[in-house]
Order: structure tokens, then sequence, then C-alpha cells
């Protein structure tokens, strides 16, 4: 098998497993809930297990610092995705033996075991990402992850529905879930080792502070984190609210669900692979700008359906095009983000950056509804064009932006 396939190959059945889980303690287990008659109030205090994926830089640094080895899975990030994989089976596996209207306090509790490995899971198989795959390989490497990573929602999302729907038991849905996550063991077992491995820091401090202050330390630090928040800050503000945008249109809840999940779900994969299959021949900045002027320009789309009404071939065409630009976006930005991490430090930096750009679709997508109620919807999607401009413009800067430092360099 040549290297280069080898090294890309893996992150489908990689990124399968870090897909998989989200739903099972998301939308699947609340209606697992429903189904048991758990009452409203519970099932939405449910959300909270979700928190590790918000808080998982603050064990990042021990990721770093730490390198379990077995055999077969030799090397920091091989070691660790073993231990978060073989967690998140066992807890599958414990969460499909309750029922939720009997066990709720294991449930929450077993769920939240599964957010914090899937959590961890993530911040250490987006370090091995980084360090593994050549810089023009990262656009298609992060597609296949991203790409499967949706598949994989789908399967434990709306597959895990279809087959309880057709009278298979909750526990024998989780327990193949469990089954399915273990290939991603498979995945860990055949991938090659790092391209770029490196020492890890010596202490944990090292691991703490150390990430902070060379990443602060580079010339023109606060750019890139400025960067970070407004290159997709238009795309995220016009994905927003999109089911009240489609209801307020006219169009149906099965309309709606069944476009945006599988047409959806199938443009975001296609302008993914697209544009990581583009960057293997393309400068990061130039499809930086390229990517980012379309997914600027694909928010005009919602303008032109607002107008149009409930046509459904304009529905997917809109859904299609607008998550197309948002994958070849995705491709880019994902591979600047990687770009931008010291290979030391990767799992931490890529996990506070991540966390950082987290912010456009929850604190500064807020006062979205609050926007359209004063402004309607075709004057929104206007804005959330213009929004998109800053984040371009600074692009500008992007040559006097400083890399991360080389270990030799660190070292001298």
């Amino acid at each position: 098998m040549p290297p280069r396939f080898r090294r890309l190959a893996v992150w489908i059945p990689l990124g399968l497993a870090s897909g998989l889980p989200l739903k099972l303690i998301g939308d699947t287990l609340q209606t697992w809930m429903k189904r048991e008659n758990v009452d409203y109030t519970t099932i939405g205090l449910f959300a909270l297990v979700g928190l590790p994926y918000n808080l998982k830089f603050l064990w990042a640094p021990i990721m770093d610092r730490l390198a379990p080895s077995f055999p077969g899975f030799r090397g920091r990030r091989k070691g660790w995705l073993l231990l978060t994989q073989v967690g998140l089976v066992l807890a599958l596996v414990a969460l499909a033996n309750l029922q939720p209207a009997r066990n709720l306090s294991l449930v929450a509790a077993l769920a939240l075991v599964v957010a914090f490995f899937s959590a961890s899971q993530d911040v250490v198989s987006d370090a091995f990402r980084a360090e593994s795959l050549e810089p023009s390989e990262l656009g298609l490497g992060n597609a296949l992850h991203i790409g499967s990573y949706r598949i994989a929602m789908l399967i434990s999302g709306a597959g895990a529905l279809i087959l309880v729907g057709q009278h298979v038991s909750w526990r024998t849905v989780y327990l193949l879930m469990a089954t399915l996550m273990a290939m991603g063991v498979v995945g860990t077992w055949l991938s090659p080792p790092s391209l770029h491995d490196s020492p890890p820091p010596k202490n944990l401090q090292e691991a703490v502070v150390e990430p902070f202050r060379e990443f602060m330390g580079r010339r023109g630090a606060w750019e890139v984190l400025a960067f970070a928040v407004l290159y997709k800050l238009g795309d995220m503000l016009a994905q927003a609210l999109p089911t009240l945008f489609y209801l307020d249109v006219g169009f149906t809840l099965t309309q709606i669900g069944t476009i945006t999940k599988f047409v959806g779900t199938g443009a975001i994969i296609v302008g993914m692979a697209a544009g990581g299959t583009l960057m293997l021949h393309m400068k990061l900045k130039r499809a930086l700008v390229v990517f980012g002027i379309l997914q600027g320009i694909s928010s005009l789309a919602y303008l032109w359906l607002a107008h149009a009404g409930p046509r459904l071939s304009l529905l997917a065409l809109t859904v299609s095009l607008e998550n197309l630009c948002y994958g070849l976006g995705l491709a880019a930005f994902t591979s600047f983000l990687m770009g931008q991490c010291h290979l030391k430090y990767t799992a931490t930096q890529f996990a506070l950056l991540s966390s950082l750009t987290a912010l456009t679709r929850t604190v500064l997508a807020a006062p979205a509804g609050s926007l359209v109620k004063h402004w309607g919807w075709s004057n929104y999607f206007l804005f959330c064009t213009v929004i998109a401009v800053p984040g371009m413009l600074m692009l500008m800067r992007f040559d006097r932006w400083a890399k991360p430092e080389t270990e030799e360099a660190a070292a001298g």
C-alpha cells in the first residue's frame, strides 16, 4: 500500500469513530428517554452531558505530556486513541444495558463518561492528524475525517431511529453502535506512525504554560486569533436558524428533515473532499481566499429562496450550495488551524483554537434571532454576506503571520 494512501485512508475509520458517539448521548438518547416517558425538563438537562466537548482544552495538556504505549499501538497519539476508543466501547455497552426510566442517574453518569472519552478522542485525533500528514495532505485528510464523522452521525442518529422504528430494541441498537465503535481501534492499529513526532513536554507545567507562551510569542498571534473567530462568522450566522427560516418560507418538517439531513450532509462531504483534493495542488492562502469568497456568496442563496417561496427543488439547491461551500471553506480553515500548532503542543493548541472558533456558532450567533426579528430574513442574509468581509480582509496580512517554531529554532 503506498504510504500516502495509507496515511489518508485511516482517517475514514478514525472519522467514523469520532462521529459515532455524539448522537448517542444527544438526539438518539433523548428519543429513547422520551419513549420511556422521562419528563421534558429532565431530558433538557441532559444537554449538560455535552460539556466535556467545550472543556476539552482543560485536560489536553495531559494528553500532550503523557505517552501511553501498548503492543501494536506505540506512539503518544496511538496510545491515547486506543485508551479513549476502548473506554467508549465499554461505556456504550454499559449504557445499552440500562433503562433510562429506571436507571436515570446511571444513564446520566455513563452519558457523561461517553462525552468525556469522545471529547478526549477528538483532542488526540486532531493532534495525530496534524502530525501524521504532510502539509499538502491536510486538506484531503481533514475532508476524509470530517466526511466520515458526518456519516457516523447519520448512522448513530437517523440510522438508530430507523432501526428502533423497525422494532429493534434500544439495547440492541446501542450494542450495535458499540461494535461499530470498535472500527476506531482497527483504524488506530492500521495507522502509520507520526511523520512529525516530537518529544513530549518534560513536565506538566511546561505542558500547560508553554503552549500559550509559544503561541502568543509569535508575530501576529492576536491577528491569528481574530481570524480564527471571523473567517467563518458569516457562514455560521447564515446557518444559525435554518429550520425556522425554512418553516417561515413554507416547507414542512418532513421536507426540511429529508433535505437537510441527507442532501445537506452529502453536500458537506463533497465540499470537503473537493476542497481537500484541490489543496493538494493549491497554496493554503489561495484556498482560504477562493473558498472564503464562495462561502460568503453562498449565503445569498437563502435570500433567493426567501423570495422564491416553498419550492422543493430550490430548497435542495440552496442546501446543496450552502453546504458545499461550507465544506470547501472548512477544509481550508481546518488545515490553517492545524498549521498554527507547534508539533510539541499540537493537542493543547488545537483544542484551544477549535474552542475559540466555537464562539462563532455559540456566543456570536446568539443574537441571530433578534436580528431576524428586527430586520427580516432578506436583510439578515445580506448581513451574513457582509459580515464575512472582515475575515477575508485579514488575509491581506497572512504572509506576516509567523508560523510555529521549528524544533531546531526552539532548541536554539
